[in-house]
């Protein structure tokens, strides 16, 4: 029931993404705008998720679900509101967006730790893949429904849609039956013991330690080439609002894929070896992509590009769930948000000024060195890891336990 409610869900939210991108763009014409657009919408996750891991892992993660998906339900009414009234201003649009961050800084970490709660720990992996599965399924239709509707109805259409499929998920929620938790009384200097007892905790647990650091360059600066798009369909490939949509869902197609994939078993090294893919794949994909002026071969390097992110980002978040104890889980996937979606604002920020000083082509051949350089560093270290597991394997079987 979760499955199927986040997937209706996270449809619509993909339908308003790329509508409210392509809003910006229409209303302003300016990459710079589209950058500070999806730092608006990042910036409440870097200053809350912290705090909101404290919450998540001392509240009944359902009941904090439903608040959030309430809210952001609210939240996609009013913007579709104000489209469809002929008054929004890219200012309105900006608050919205600060306004739906808010609302995801709560909502990401309740959800990622809420997975545990759902199926027992051996299954974990398996949940983590069909959770993301769910996820970049609509990344993939989404997308493309929302150009279809964009070129015909407008971005109203998709504001409202969005709005609607909060419902699904709503409904999962209060169908599914487990143990109601409340939330802990608690003062401020607890709440803060406790935030600094997770972050000590992710620290001092070197494979998280290095897994968070990792995802915050690979994700916060490498992973810009969203907010761009707009950029490259109206400018770039001289097309509407269909191409647009083809592009992010090319993108969503590659991540469907390797979400696909990794619901199959992977062992420790084949987790690590998927880090070097994806890393690799996706700056390989994005540096072609910037310069490419043909549609095919733009569709198929966002394919690469995408397969490639979320193959990494996906065994991040398994390697740091099968690695953490339960009761530091909250606050851990708080940070992993903060690592994956809270370093965005620099980033997304980055991209936009980059964009309008030199064009989107250069701002993404940034984002791709960066991911390109973070896999250098991925590959030394796996020599690394296989130097110290053969050096501390009995001598009879060192080739079978380098590669376990």
């Amino acid at each position: 029931m979760f499955w199927i409610g986040q997937l209706v869900s996270v449809l619509g939210t993909w339908m308003q993404s790329v509508a409210q991108g392509w809003l910006m763009h229409r209303l302003t014409e300016s990459a710079w705008m589209l950058g500070l657009l999806a730092g608006a919408q990042f910036l409440p996750v870097t200053l809350f998720s912290l705090w909101a891991g404290v919450v998540a892992d001392r509240m009944d993660k359902r009941r904090m679900i439903l608040v959030t998906q309430v809210l952001s339900m609210l939240q996609a009414v009013t913007l579709a509101l104000v489209v469809t009234l002929g008054i929004v201003e890219p200012w309105m649009v900006l608050v919205l967006a600060l306004l739906f961050g808010v609302v995801s800084a709560f909502d990401l970490p309740a959800r990622q730790a809420f997975v545990a709660d759902l199926v027992p720990r051996e299954d974990m992996s398996n949940a983590i893949a069909l959770n993301s599965t769910a996820f970049n399924t609509a990344r993939v239709f989404g997308p493309a429904i929302a150009g279809v509707l964009l070129a015909t109805a407008g971005e109203a259409a998709c504001f409202w849609i969005n709005a609607l499929s909060y419902l699904a998920v709503i409904l999962s929620l209060v169908r599914i039956d487990l143990p109601r938790r409340d939330l802990a009384r608690s003062s401020l200097a607890e709440t803060l013991a406790r935030l600094n007892e997770g972050l000590r905790y992710a620290w001092s647990t070197r494979p998280v330690r290095n897994l968070l650091v990792l995802l915050a360059i690979a994700a916060g600066l490498g992973f810009q080439y969203g907010p761009l798009l707009p950029v490259y369909a109206r400018e770039l490939l001289h097309a509407g609002p269909g191409v647009y949509g083809l592009l992010t869902s090319a993108f969503g197609l590659g991540a469907l894929l390797a979400a696909l994939l990794m619901t199959r078993h992977h062992d420790r090294w084949g987790l690590r070896r998927n880090l070097l893919l994806g890393l690799t794949t996706a700056g390989i994909g994005m540096g072609v992509f910037a310069w490419s002026r043909y549609l095919p071969l733009s569709l198929a390097m966002g394919f690469a590009a995408g397969f490639g992110l979320i193959l990494y980002v996906a065994t991040t978040n398994t390697l740091i769930q099968l690695t953490i104890e339960d009761r530091y889980r909250g606050r851990v996937m708080s940070l992993y948000t903060f690592m994956f979606i809270g370093t965005s604002p620099l980033g997304a920020l980055m991209a936009g000024v980059i964009a309008q000083r030199f064009g989107a082509p250069v701002a993404t051949s940034v984002c791709a060195l960066l991911l390109l350089g973070c896999a250098l560093w991925m590959s030394n270290r796996l020599r690394v890891l296989a130097a110290q597991e053969r050096a501390q394997s009995p001598p009879d079987y060192p080739q079978a336990d380098a590669v376990r």
